[in-house]
């Protein structure tokens, strides 16, 4: 697949998977909508091209693992997994539903091809963490040609940064020098009580990582060609952990819920839903 192709293959997948998204949050009636349509051309850069997985053989040793910390933002990643191949489109429906396997926070035991359960925020980068320091000590983190065998990647998202378990973390990542560790923040300036900067200002973001010993890289998260460059420098060993700081749009495809943290954690309704499916729909086409 050429360059261009692989692109435009990507582009269109990470929209028909915003289209999923609004499927499966209007059948469930609530839910995460801005987060989700924000990153979905970071997972579907990741579950289509960068992610060494298999999705008819989810426990393969040497698969990559992507931790997801920020749960919340699941329709993402149940939407990707199900175009992945994991499961049926058709289950996406039951999210949020009684007895469904997609809850509203991911959990393993209900859905076995996650790598970790979460909810509450700051918790997955020391998981994270955890299992890439098991690699190392295990001899599992390199091939016999001495190349990094598989790489844990860490999601978050940038209001979950005002948890001290992140920054705990990140320590003890820079110490470890796990270069085998590559996060990902979700940097759209929102969280359900509003803008991050006036809820507690981050800046200056990209020190305080270099500060841990991290080597950051900065992207459009939007940008299919930015992430694919991004990801790739990001696997170049660096002897150091990385953290790639996504700069995202919330809302991103439905024009009238872009950069409004009144969609954080609201669920669109029918006629919402019909609307923002008109405008991903004409994309598509």
């Amino acid at each position: 697949m050429a360059d261009q192709e692989k692109i435009n293959f990507l582009k269109k997948k990470a929209n028909e998977i915003r289209i999923s998204i609004i499927e499966m949050l209007v059948e469930a009636g609530s839910g995460h909508t801005a987060g989700p349509l924000g990153m979905s051309d970071i997972f579907t850069a990741l579950y289509f091209e960068v992610l060494k997985h298999n999705p008819k053989k989810p426990d393969w040793p040497e698969r990559d693992k992507l931790i997801l910390s920020n749960g919340h933002i699941c329709p993402v990643l149940y939407a990707t997994m199900a175009h992945s191949g994991y499961f049926p489109i058709g289950e996406l429906m039951t999210l949020r539903k009684f007895g469904s396997r997609l809850q509203g926070h991911p959990h393993r035991e209900f859905l076995p091809y996650l790598e970790n359960s979460s909810g509450p925020l700051g918790s997955g980068l020391s998981q994270a963490v955890g299992m890439a320091l098991s690699d190392i000590i295990c001899g599992s983190q390199t091939s016999t040609n001495g190349s990094t065998k598989r790489f844990i990647y860490c999601l978050m998202s940038d209001g979950e940064q005002d948890s001290g378990n992140i920054w705990e973390g990140a320590m003890l990542a820079g110490k470890e020098k796990l270069e085998n560790l590559i996060g990902v923040v979700d940097r759209n300036d929102i969280q359900i009580d509003g803008f991050t900067n006036d809820i507690m200002p981050l800046e200056p973001f990209a020190d305080k990582w270099k500060s841990w010993n991290w080597r950051v890289i900065e992207i459009d998260g939007n940008n299919m060609e930015e992430i694919l460059k991004g990801f790739e420098e990001a696997k170049v060993p660096a002897g150091k952990p990385t953290v790639i700081i996504a700069k995202t749009t919330p809302g991103k495809g439905v024009s009238e819920w872009e950069n409004k943290f009144e969609w954080h954690g609201k669920a669109p309704n029918k006629e919402e839903g019909e609307m923002a499916l008109k405008i991903l729909r004409t994309f598509s086409d």
